[in-house]
């Protein structure tokens, strides 16, 4: 396992994709001034919410 401690203002573009029928991971996509990065997620990992705490943490980082 690997961690990154990105800071939020660092980020400068993100998407998410839910896991599906036949897609067992959710996706977070990260474009960041160090590059981009795709993290795996546990597909009971609410993706919904975690785009809120990424909007809501970038929106008050500016």
């Amino acid at each position: 396992m690997e961690i990154y401690s990105i800071p939020y203002s660092s980020i400068m573009m993100w998407s998410t994709e839910n896991a599906g029928h036949f897609d067992f991971n959710a996706e977070v996509e990260l474009w960041t001034r160090a590059g981009n990065l795709t993290i795996k997620l546990d597909k009971k990992i609410d993706v919904r919410r975690l785009d809120h705490l990424i909007a809501t943490c970038l929106l008050a980082s500016n």
